[in-house]
């Protein structure tokens, strides 16, 4: 078989596979259709999570554009001493989640998949789905109050139980966009016919 017939046939069996490959950001990622349409893998892992832990297709969508952008090996930024001098990133925050290296080693021994990549759409909403039904059975907020949710996601359900998200007038009005946006997702999900329009409470 001629060599370059080989890298291409290589090429493309990475670029269809189920999880990875491609860490970039979708096109459009104001209108939740076109995500969905342009990466039919990401709405396949939303609906897995959606129907395993019970978590909007919406919340998880608006909380991954929110930590990532949707952007695959996405990490913090570099911190430097003296303005010049690198001396590692802010936090372990890795992925599409941004999950850190503690929470993400908790969810494989809880959930026994030690597979699992953070760069893995399919790994990485599933964290995000166990991570929010234990938030709702710790904390009692709903699964479809993308503020809330974000909010004890972003500070830690302890912080989130301290108030430590009072102290932090950029953060509540981060938390304030996440939930913008997980209702306008919503609605152009519905629209486009990708989602069924809710019979529960909508927050």
């Amino acid at each position: 078989m001629n060599r370059f017939l080989k890298v291409a046939i290589v090429c493309l069996l990475a670029s269809c596979g189920s999880g990875g490959g491609n860490f970039s950001a979708p096109r459009d990622l104001e209108n939740a259709c076109a995500i969905v349409q342009e990466r039919p893998a990401y709405f396949r892992a939303m609906r897995a999570t959606e129907r395993r832990w019970g978590v909007p297709i919406h919340v998880q969508m608006a909380t991954i554009h929110q930590e990532s952008r949707f952007i695959g090996d996405a990490r913090t930024p570099h911190q430097y001493s003296l303005g010049v001098i690198p001396i590692g990133r802010q936090s372990s925050a890795f992925g599409y989640s941004q999950a850190l290296d503690g929470t993400w080693d908790e969810y494989v021994q809880q959930t026994g998949n030690r597979r699992a990549r953070r760069d893995n759409i399919n790994n990485a909403t599933d964290f995000m789905g166990w991570y929010m039904d234990g938030t709702t059975r710790q904390l009692g907020i709903s699964k479809w109050d993308a503020r809330n949710q974000y909010l004890a996601y972003h500070e830690g359900r302890g912080g989130y139980r301290r108030g430590s998200h009072n102290s932090k007038p950029w953060l509540l009005t981060v938390a304030n966009r996440v939930n913008t946006r997980a209702r306008m997702y919503q609605q152009q999900l519905i629209a486009c016919g990708r989602v069924a329009a809710p019979r529960g409470p909508v927050f």
